[in-house]
């Protein structure tokens, strides 16, 4: 009888195992469920009612996900960047640039662009975000084409254009300080059930989206096999130049709708600190979430699960207390545990 048992618990452990190894999606859950017991826990029980209790934890989740909603959008075109075998440092500073753009558009002070133009209210916000779309398409696109023709490495081309937009954005906005309309704020701020849901809303209407797009569609397609091997990607006639600029020009376009998220949240911008490691978190995201950082492998349902990940940690130390300081070392331990337990598999 100890011997079937004995059996029957190896049997389970190997079977969680295989799962653990083979299925990123397996891994990435069963990690996310661990941290929202131990949350959970961290919030503790002591409420007068189990009432109350479920409606402090209901709105803990609620502020995690609309808190981190907005670099939750930037991992999901990380996601197809990865995939495809590159890397986006300067997302955080596109959302600064952008944002400052769209702060310049609807400002309602004597320098606001659309205000001077005699445009006001709802078709001035129109316009702004039309203009930031365009615009953080382009900067994706700048960033694309300095990958494919001008032949460079992701990693330097990002590191270059990450400095170059903040700071270029800061000089401009040096001694500018647009007022942005009360009216713009509902964009983020429109209740539902008397809760600030609409980021979310927006975020999971966003990844929904690109995951039909990842899965569903030849882009998607060629974006997996660019990043599993080019070369046999392009002698079998994608042409894979055009491909990479396409999914620049997509992170440019989520970054972008990211801004004018955060414009609509705050009001304002600190365009030192804004975005400010952004990128550290939607990697740390999209590679807790399965993605191979070597590429070829990556979904953004994966990605998703590894946001919430990344997010209730980062709630989690709150609560027990753990310095902000340290909050990002443990993120960066769980990034380089990520990848070597990537490593260790593509190795057996």
């Amino acid at each position: 009888m100890k011997n079937l048992k004995s059996e029957s618990s190896e049997s389970i452990l190997t079977r969680i195992t295989t799962q653990w190894q083979t299925k990123p999606f397996f891994s990435t859950g069963l990690a996310l469920l661990v941290m929202i017991i131990l949350q959970t826990i961290a919030l503790g029980f002591d409420f007068p009612s189990v009432g109350s209790w479920f409606g402090t934890w209901l709105q803990n989740w609620i502020n995690i996900l609309r808190n981190n909603s907005g670099v939750g959008i930037i991992a999901l075109g990380m996601t197809l960047v990865i995939i495809s075998g590159g890397i986006d440092l300067s997302v955080g500073s596109t959302l600064v640039a952008i944002g400052a753009l769209v702060m310049m558009m609807i400002d309602i002070g004597p320098k606001g662009i659309l205000l001077n133009a005699g445009i006001t209210g709802t078709p001035a916000f129109i316009i702004a975000i039309i203009v930031a779309v365009i615009g953080g398409v382009l900067l994706g696109q700048v960033t694309g084409l300095l990958i494919t023709k001008g032949k460079l490495p992701p990693f330097i081309v990002t590191l270059g254009t990450m400095k170059i937009f903040r700071s270029v954005t800061q000089q401009f906005m040096t001694g500018y300080n647009p007022t942005v309309p009360k009216e713009f704020l509902s964009i983020a701020s429109l209740q539902i059930g008397g809760q600030l849901l609409m980021p979310i809303l927006y975020w999971l209407i966003l990844a929904i989206v690109l995951h039909i797009i990842s899965m569903l569609t030849t882009f998607g397609r060629q974006v997996i096999a660019v990043g599993s091997n080019e070369r046999a990607t392009k002698l079998s006639g994608v042409n894979v130049n055009k491909v990479k600029n396409r999914i620049y020009a997509l992170m440019g376009l989520l970054v972008s709708l990211s801004a004018v998220l955060q414009v609509s949240r705050i009001g304002s911008m600190d365009y030192a600190n804004a975005g400010s490691g952004y990128e550290m978190d939607a990697i740390s995201a999209v590679i807790v979430g399965g993605t191979r950082m070597s590429g070829g492998r990556g979904t953004i349902l994966g990605t998703v699960l590894g946001t919430l990940i990344i997010a209730v940690m980062n709630n989690l130390l709150n609560l027990v207390g753990v310095p902000p300081f340290l909050r990002e070392a443990f993120k960066g331990v769980i990034v380089i545990g990520s990848v070597l337990l990537q490593k260790k598999e593509s190795n057996s």
